[in-house]
C-alpha cells in the first residue's frame, strides 16, 4: 500500500493539458534539488522498489524466450542468417563462456528428412520446433504484457491511486501497450545496449561494407534514443490509472528516466566487465544474471522517472511534502489510521 499523497489532476490557466513549459516554470519555482527530494521520497514511500523488481523479473521472462522464438522463428521462413545475427550478438553481449549454449540454440534450425521420391517433408523434430517457436513468443507476449501491468501497478500507487483498472481494462491496455510502446522500448533497447555488436554480426555475416557499418554506428544513437524517449513517454501517458498531463510536460520525466537508465546499464556493464570473479561465480548462468541486474535498473529508472513527474504535478498543484501525515510516528499515516469508537457515559457516571 502507498503512503504517500495522491496527485491531483492539474490542468493550465486555460484548462489545456500542462506542456513543458508548466514543467520547466514549476520546476524553477521549487528548485531542481527539491524537486529530486521529494520524488525519491514519493519512489521509496509509494513502494518504487517492489514494483522495480516485480517489472525486473517479468522483464527477463520476455526477453529470453523472444530472441530464442524470433531466431527460431527466422529460421523457420527460410532466413537463417537472421538466426546467426541472433547468436552472434548474443555471445558478444553475454559474459560467460556459458552463454554459448544459448547462441547455439537460437542458431538451430529445423531438421528435413527426405522421402523416398527426393522431396523433402517435415520431420517430427521441425513440427515441434514449429510449435516451440509458437510458444516461445506467446510466452514473451504475456510476461511483456505482465511487466507492462506491474508497472500499471507501480505508477499508480507512486502517484498515490491504490487501485489499478479492473482486470480486463488493465490487461487489454497492457497487450495493446506491449506491441506499440513495448516494440519501440524493444528497438531503442536494442540499438543502444547491443549495437555495436548488432553491427559487426551483419557485416560479418552479410557482408554490408565498411560505409554502411560506419553509417550503422553514426544513426543507432540517435534512433536508438528517440525511440526510447518515445515509448517512455507513452508509458507515461498511458498506464496510470488516472489523467495524464501532456506528452510534452511528460517528455521531461521520460528524458530523466532515459538519462538514468543509461547511467545505470553502464555501471552493470562496467561490474560485469571488470569483476573478473563474475563470469566464474555464476558460470553458466551469468548471462541470467546479467540480465535481472540490468532489468532491475531498468525498472528502477522508469518508476523513479514517474515519481519526478507525478511530483512535478504534486508540486504545480501546492502539495510540497509528498508523504501523508503520521503526527503520532507509528508508522501508519494518520488518515489510514481506523477511526476509535467515541466514549459514552453509563448511567451511574462511569465511561462505557
Amino acid at each position: 500500500m502507498s503512503s504517500v499523497r495522491a496527485v491531483p489532476v492539474t490542468t493550465d490557466m486555460d484548462g489545456d493539458l500542462l506542456s513543458a513549459d508548466d514543467a520547466w516554470h514549476t520546476a524553477r519555482r521549487i528548485g531542481l534539488v527539491t524537486l529530486l527530494r521529494d520524488a525519491l521520497m514519493r519512489f521509496r514511500f509509494g513502494d518504487g522498489f517492489s514494483h522495480a523488481r516485480g517489472f525486473a523479473l517479468q522483464l527477463a521472462l520476455a526477453v529470453v524466450p523472444l530472441v530464442i522464438a524470433g531466431s527460431g522463428l527466422a529460421t523457420a521462413v527460410g532466413a537463417e542468417s537472421v538466426a546467426q545475427v541472433v547468436a552472434r550478438t548474443v555471445v558478444a553481449v553475454s559474459p560467460g563462456a556459458g552463454d554459448q549454449l544459448l547462441a547455439d540454440v537460437v542458431a538451430r534450425g529445423p531438421a528435413e528428412l527426405p522421402e523416398e521420391d527426393g522431396e523433402v517433408e517435415d520431420s517430427p523434430s521441425e513440427n515441434v520446433g514449429e510449435i516451440a517457436v509458437a510458444l516461445g513468443l506467446i510466452t514473451a507476449f504475456l510476461a511483456m504484457t505482465s511487466a507492462i501491468a506491474q508497472l500499471e501497478r507501480g505508477t499508480n500507487r507512486i502517484y498515490g491511486t491504490e487501485r489499478d483498472r479492473p482486470f480486463v481494462r488493465k490487461y487489454a491496455r497492457a497487450a495493446v501497450l506491449t506491441l506499440t510502446a513495448g516494440s519501440a522500448l524493444g528497438v531503442g533497447l536494442v540499438l543502444i545496449i547491443a549495437g555495436g555488436p548488432l553491427g559487426d554480426a551483419v557485416e560479418d555475416v552479410y557482408r554490408w561494407g565498411d560505409v554502411a557499418e560506419t553509417v550503422f554506428d553514426v544513426l543507432r544513437w540517435p534512433v536508438g534514443l528517440a525511440a526510447l524517449v518515445v515509448a517512455v513517454t507513452v508509458l507515461f501517458r498511458y498506464a496510470p490509472r488516472r489523467h495524464q498531463p501532456g506528452l510534452s510536460w511528460l517528455a521531461l520525466g521520460a528524458g530523466l528516466t532515459v538519462i538514468l537508465w543509461l547511467a545505470a546499464s553502464g555501471c552493470v556493464a562496467l561490474y560485469v566487465a571488470v569483476s573478473g570473479d563474475f563470469s566464474q561465480t555464476y558460470g553458466p548462468l551469468a548471462g541470467i544474471m546479467a540480465l535481472l541486474l540490468w532489468a532491475t535498473v531498468t525498472g528502477i529508472a522508469l518508476l523513479l522517472g514517474v515519481a519526478v513527474a507525478a511530483q512535478l504535478e504534486g508540486a504545480r498543484a501546492g502539495i510540497g511534502d509528498p508523504l501523508l501525515r503520521d503526527d503520532d510516528a507509528d508508522g501508519i499515516p494518520d488518515e489510514l489510521q481506523p477511526e476509535q469508537p467515541a466514549e459514552t457515559v453509563a448511567p451511574d457516571g462511569g465511561r462505557a
